[in-house]
């Protein structure tokens, strides 16, 4: 099998790391990878979201498989492009892509389908309404764009002022660009988070291993909200009891639901919950893999991905074959100082080759380029240092070990990745 793989983040070097693993894999490309993914891949330099251009590049590499890793491409169509020329892909069409591309649809298919989710205050497409709303809402509200805006689309605002600020600078100074133009208003959930996400072919699914996020940039929880300082999985996420809830009352009602609205869904189905005092609700859908969640996801992975990949682009998934290692593991994301503010970039990675030692440890890259003979960082979100050991201290601790040897100027990370895990056990025994 010849593999293209789509994108230049953390998510795609973990997938290309284990794509490579399997024997039926003979080459992969990635468009447009990055200084770590060039280990393992041929780079070419095509944008993510430049579905003309990837269609020019698989017209001349014919691939046997592409897979999808960022919402971008997916939220521009690159599927319906692809699956009208018979060209096997992994990622749903741009009409199944809408429910992480339009926070505004997703609401509306939640409500229609009563999923649970937070109560929506309203839908607003110009400013002045979106202002008089906040008349009628309780505090803290969440205020969400509806398009795409690169993790920064969401805001807890604990009062008016703070609704203001961002209503003002999304939808009149267009500081988000054009997935600000339009915004929804909801009512806060309280509880833990969780990430559940799952692997469809359209007809059958398996879910994958549970997984967490830590989406404020410093340690216990503080500060803005970010695409994701780290991330863990373990068994213990998600009891058997709480498990076959989630199933019952949102996975399977989701897929019924796009079925009955005439949306075919294959690919990876990312839904973020938050378990309240009254069960699990739904946050949020994203059309691909979380990131960091998928570097803990594939650390954990006991199957040949290439395989189950083809199955699911070919509608024959069979979910038995999907096994996982027992333990736990964990992703701590290493990024630039400032991040998700004004950072600079072309800072010297030191220490990356000493952490191919430690076995358990990989380091996945995601903002970085080769300059000569060095790795360079070159976004906000630069490493993601992912271990996988028997229980998630052992992880955790295998992947701060691997982070105190790495050094550039300004790096940041947060050192309660997994602190918190204890207690969510305890809730939901």
């Amino acid at each position: 099998m010849k593999i293209l793989v789509i994108g230049g983040g953390g998510r795609e070097h973990a997938l290309v790391w284990k794509l490579k693993q399997s024997a039926r894999v003979e080459k992969i490309w990635c468009a447009p990878g990055n200084g770590g993914i060039v280990e393992d891949a041929e780079c070419v330099a095509v944008d993510a979201g430049d579905v003309a251009g990837l269609v020019a590049l698989a017209e001349k590499i014919a691939p046997d498989l592409t897979v999808v890793g960022p919402e971008l491409p997916l939220v521009n169509g690159i599927s319906d492009v692809f699956m009208q020329r018979n060209w096997p892909i992994v990622g749903p069409s741009q009409q199944a892509a809408q429910l992480e591309g339009s926070k505004i649809f997703s609401k509306e298919f939640l409500l229609r389908h009563n999923i649970p989710t937070a109560k929506m205050y309203g839908a607003y497409d110009s400013p002045q309404k979106a202002y008089a709303a906040l008349a009628g809402v309780e505090w803290p509200l969440v205020i969400k764009a509806d398009g795409l805006c690169a993790g920064k689309g969401v805001v807890l605002a604990p009062d008016a002022e703070a609704a203001r600020q961002f209503l003002e600078s999304a939808m009149e100074k267009n500081e988000l660009g054009p997935g600000g133009r339009r915004v929804l208003l909801e009512e806060t959930l309280e509880g833990d988070e969780l990430s559940f996400i799952i692997l469809t072919d359209g007809e059958r699914y398996a879910p994958l291993v549970p997984t967490r996020d830590h989406k404020r940039v410093f340690d216990g929880n503080r500060g803005p909200n970010t695409g994701g300082m780290g991330a863990y999985s373990s068994d213990d996420l998600l009891p058997p009891a709480l498990r076959e809830t989630v199933i019952s009352t949102i996975v399977e009602p989701t897929l019924r639901g796009l079925a009955n609205d005439g949306i075919p869904y294959q690919g990876f189905l990312y839904i973020g919950l938050m378990l309240t005092k009254d069960g699990p609700k739904v946050l949020e859908f994203n059309c691909r893999l979380g990131d960091p969640e998928a570097q803990a996801i594939v650390a954990r992975m006991d199957f040949d991905l290439a395989e189950i990949l083809a199955d699911v682009a070919a509608k024959r998934l069979d979910p038995a074959n999907l096994l996982w290692k027992k333990g736990a593991s964990v992703c701590v994301v290493v990024a630039s100082g400032g991040y998700p503010g004004k950072f600079e970039t072309g800072k010297k990675i030191e220490g990356l080759t000493v952490n191919n030692i430690n076995s358990g440890v990989e380091v996945f890259q995601a903002g970085t380029k080769r300059e000569h003979d060095s790795i360079v960082t070159s976004g906000g979100r630069v490493l993601g240092v992912t271990a996988a050991g028997d229980s998630l201290r052992t992880g955790l601790k295998l992947a701060y070990q691997a982070v105190e040897e790495i050094h550039f100027d300004g790096m940041h990370y947060r050192k309660d990745i997994g602190a918190n895990a204890g207690h969510v056990k305890a809730a939901g025994d």
